[in-house]
Order: structure tokens, then C-alpha cells, then sequence
């Protein structure tokens, strides 16, 4: 069974997630940490539970969630994952922070390709990649149907969703996503998002302003 540890990093406040098992192996999903001290409290919680990354995933590549990215290859060798059709916003982050006043050195290490579908191995666990584009081109989800939640990413905020005036973005496909891809999921589903609180699909159904089912 997955355990799901979040950090929020920046000054964007983003949410990074550990997630990890009782085999003591983890992934880390949207790696935020921006300032020294950061990547300190990341790096002191796995070695204090004793932790070995694995896997190295990315939701979508804007800024605030790819600022970690090179820190975490470094430390621990690991290749970023990330759907296709995000390497143009991958490659354009660095002129994002500038532009932001968050200057950053991205990951320059290979690229492995998410695909619909298919399965990320976490030991004994698994996370199912959902497409979910609109916030971005190839924003994905990893749902974790064991234990009833998944990693949205900027897709599905509590309350809220993804922003889509950012290049890329498209509202009327993020409602599609949100609806064919996470409304489809159990109303007990624990949604952990890229900013805020976590809450779940049935209370984002029956309360979000942005998208109900009904």
C-alpha cells in the first residue's frame, strides 16, 4: 500500500509528493524545491524513513514543478518521466523563470515518455497514467486504485481547476479531461492537487463551480 507524503515548495506554493511503500522504495512526483533548504527537507525525510527513489515523475513541466527536477537526478541518478507532448513546455521553463524572476538550471538528462494507459511500478504498486490535457498539452494523473487516490497535478483543484491562459491551455479540453478521466473515478477518490488541500471526486462533482457533473 501506497503512503503519500506532500511538501509545499516555492514561492508558487506548489505541492511535491513522495510516495512510498513498506518495501521502502519511492517516487517522487513534481519535484518543487526551488531554495537550498528545500532540497534539505526533502532529502532529511528519505534518509529518515530510510527511503530509495526510484521513480521520478513529472504531472506537466510548468515552472514550479520542474524546479526540483536536476536536483533530484543529481542526488539520486534518476530519469525524468514525462508525457510527449509536455517537452515543449520542458524546454521553455527556463525562460518561464527568468521571466518570473525565478532563475533555475533545468534537468539536461534523458527523457522517458508517459503514454496513456500504461502502468508506472512503484515495487509492488502501481500508478495508472491518466492523459489529462487542457491545463497544459500533456498534463497526465497517476491514479493509485489500491489506495483510492490520485496525483492531479493542476488539473483538479479543490474547489477549483488549472488555470488555461497559459500557453497550451485550453479550457473547454480541461473540462473534457476533468470529466472523462477523473469524474470516471470512484466518488471516495482522495485528489491530491498541485496547489491547496486535498479533497476528492465526489465533493468536487457535486460542489466545484467550474465543472459539475450535473
Amino acid at each position: 500500500m501506497l503512503n503519500v507524503k506532500s511538501f509545499t515548495f516555492n514561492p508558487v506554493q506548489e505541492n511535491t509528493y513522495v510516495l512510498y511503500n513498506e518495501q521502502n522504495v519511492c517516487c517522487i512526483i513534481d519535484p518543487g524545491c526551488y531554495f537550498p533548504e528545500e532540497r534539505d527537507e526533502l532529502k532529511i525525510f528519505l534518509q529518515k524513513t530510510n527511503l530509495k527513489p526510484i521513480l521520478l515523475l513529472n504531472t506537466h513541466c510548468h515552472l514550479d514543478h520542474v524546479f526540483g527536477n536536476k536536483f533530484i537526478h543529481d542526488t539520486w541518478g534518476l530519469t525524468l518521466h514525462i508525457h510527449k507532448l509536455e517537452k515543449p513546455v520542458f524546454d521553455f521553463a527556463p525562460e518561464s523563470g527568468k521571466m518570473w524572476q525565478l532563475p533555475f538550471e533545468n534537468y539536461e538528462g534523458p527523457l522517458i515518455f508517459l503514454k496513456e494507459g500504461e502502468t508506472a511500478r512503484l515495487g509492488n504498486d502501481n500508478l495508472k497514467i491518466l492523459f489529462a490535457p487542457g491545463h497544459s498539452p500533456g498534463s497526465v494523473c497517476f491514479y493509485n486504485e489500491a489506495g483510492g487516490f490520485v496525483i492531479g497535478g493542476d488539473v483538479l483543484f479543490n474547489s477549483s481547476i488549472g488555470r488555461t491562459d497559459l500557453p497550451g491551455g485550453d479550457f473547454d479540453t480541461l473540462i473534457n479531461s476533468i470529466q472523462t478521466k477523473l469524474f470516471t473515478l470512484p466518488d471516495e477518490t482522495k485528489v491530491y492537487p498541485g496547489h491547496g488541500p486535498m479533497t476528492t471526486i465526489g465533493f468536487e462533482k457535486m460542489n466545484n463551480p467550474f465543472v459539475k457533473l450535473y
